[in-house]
């Protein structure tokens, strides 16, 4: 004799016994209380098992207890013993056949998804094989966090929507203004170039989220750093990502902050340029830069070849705006006619 104990119930349940007959409409309480249609009914060693048909959305569900709504406790699926109701044999035979069609058509559209997925996943293999270095120790990434968390039932979680490569580390140590050099490589976290001691976080212990430069690990960009323990895993850890057209953003080589000297100062007036507020924190620099581009990166610039600007993606470059004095003087930008 099968049997099911119901712990919260204090009462155990025979699983033998069939309650409900095909046809019949049940009811899930609890959640979103949708009405289901019994069209199968199996039995076996373990019991009996309903086969169910969602009425709203038409999707399958498995059911090994119905029990009747005197009976209720707790989340489940009941019927009502004082109003039994039943669908007519042709209309659940055509909701199975929708339901159906539903399913294979989901099936087709998982599938596809996986091979969509796999043949970037291609291109991201052959990039990271080519451009991850034998002596990188780790990845620097930025990650879109959707916030999941329920506080009415203490439940805190988040998603990652996106994932970036910034660049690449030749240690594995977490230092958060080697995070902050990466983060005017891509818009999205531009704001994080800047220090600020709340966006450091420091949580290395037991279901902690490591260390991660950000506003809070439930919403927004963070920053982090990635080991690599195996250049295998990590290229297959990291492909999807690589293979994106938007997931990479590496941006210029590094440099350290130099203060500029009059002779690096070079003539700027056949060139033009143009500054804009790209962020609270951020400006960006957009015209003529190719000549002069040693030059920017000296002076702390980020360049990125994909910055939003007047309604597109724009070549530029990323500075702190503490730099907007410095840049006026350098590119003497009183005599270049489209600055504004």
């Amino acid at each position: 004799m099968a049997k099911q104990f119901l712990l919260f119930a204090g009462k155990e349940i025979d699983t033998d016994t069939q309650t409900v007959s095909v046809n019949q409409i049940v009811q899930l309480e609890g959640y979103s209380y949708s009405k289901y249609v019994v069209y199968e009914i199996k039995k076996d060693q373990w019991g009996v098992h309903y086969k169910l048909i969602n009425l709203k959305d038409y999707s399958f569900e498995t059911c090994d207890l119905i029990q009747s709504l005197s009976q209720k406790f707790g989340i489940g699926m009941y019927y009502d013993e004082n109003n039994i109701e039943f669908m007519p044999e042709a209309e659940v035979a055509e909701l199975y056949t929708k339901a159906n069609a539903k399913r294979d058509a989901k099936r087709d559209a998982e599938k596809k998804e996986d091979e969509r997925r796999e043949a970037v996943k291609v291109i991201g293999r052959k990039w990271l094989n080519d451009n991850l270095s034998d002596d990188a120790q780790a990845l620097i990434v930025a990650r879109l966090k959707q916030d999941e968390s329920d506080s009415q039932t203490d439940y805190y979680a988040s998603r990652t929507q996106c994932t970036v490569i910034l660049g690449f580390s030749k240690h594995k140590r977490d230092i958060f203004s080697e995070m902050r050099k990466y983060a005017s490589n891509f818009e999205g976290t531009v704001h994080l170039a800047e220090y600020n001691e709340d966006y450091e976080h420091r949580e290395k212990y037991s279901m902690g989220a490591g260390y991660y430069l950000g506003e809070s690990k439930y919403h927004g960009w963070i920053i982090e750093k990635c080991p690599i323990y195996t250049r295998e895993k990590t290229i297959e850890d990291f492909a999807y990502t690589a293979g994106c057209p938007d997931g990479i953003y590496l941006g210029s080589k590094q440099a350290d902050e130099q203060p500029i000297s009059e002779s690096e100062q070079i003539n700027t007036n056949n060139l033009s340029f143009e500054i804009v507020d790209y962020s609270e924190k951020a400006i960006a620099l957009f015209g003529d830069t190719k000549p002069i581009k040693d030059l920017l990166s000296a002076m702390g610039g980020k360049f990125n070849p994909k910055l939003t600007h007047n309604g597109g993606k724009q070549a530029g470059w990323i500075f702190s705006k503490t730099k907007r004095e410095e840049l006026d003087t350098i590119l003497n930008l009183n005599h270049v006619e489209n600055y504004r």
